[in-house]
């Protein structure tokens, strides 16, 4: 019985064999090493992409902590302004060149403002929009035509076009007949 398992096995083995001739051996080993290369190659691009979005995701973040920098220097020069005029309050008590001097920042910032893209939404007399107003009240009215805009309670603006804040507003309403 054992012989018989024996050769079993043997045909087994047989079977499982495959025979290359040495050119076919050493072609195959080539092409094993090839992809050992291939898979140390692709390893390594997958660290050096792996380093790049890091590197990437650092960059973006500096950007964005520093991206306003031009922007607070002006404000700065602005707020050095109001300290000026504070400061001159102070020593001199003379309202109206306090207020000329406040008039002129506002001036000033309103311009910079506008440089930077920032425009103030028109609501006063509009019609009501709810993309640009944010309606706070209604007041029944015959004075003014329903759903338009009759009093601004805080400006609104847009920043290169986009609502950057609404306008809040008080909207006409056409009086309920008794």
């Amino acid at each position: 019985m054992d012989e018989h398992k024996h050769e079993q096995k043997s045909e087994e083995v047989k079977k499982n064999k495959i025979l290359l001739t040495a050119e076919e051996f050493h072609a195959l080993e080539d092409k094993a090493k090839k992809g050992d290369e291939y898979y140390d190659r692709l390893l390594r691009l997958q660290a050096d992409f792996d380093n790049y979005k890091k590197r990437l995701e650092k960059e973006k973040l500096e950007f964005i902590k520093f991206a306003n920098e031009e922007i607070i220097a002006e404000i700065l020069k602005i707020l050095d302004d109001f300290e000026r005029a504070v400061e001159a309050g102070k020593v001199k008590h003379d309202f109206d060149i306090l207020y000329k001097g406040i008039e002129m920042i506002h001036k000033d910032l309103k311009g910079f403002l506008k440089e930077e893209g920032v425009k103030e939404i028109e609501a006063l007399g509009k019609p009501f929009n709810p993309h640009e107003h944010e309606a706070m009240m209604q007041e029944e009215t015959d004075a003014h035509p329903e759903d338009h805009v009759i009093e601004e309670l805080q400006k609104g603006y847009t920043l290169n076009g986009r609502v950057i804040r609404p306008s809040k507003v008080k909207v006409a309403k056409k009086p309920e007949k008794k």
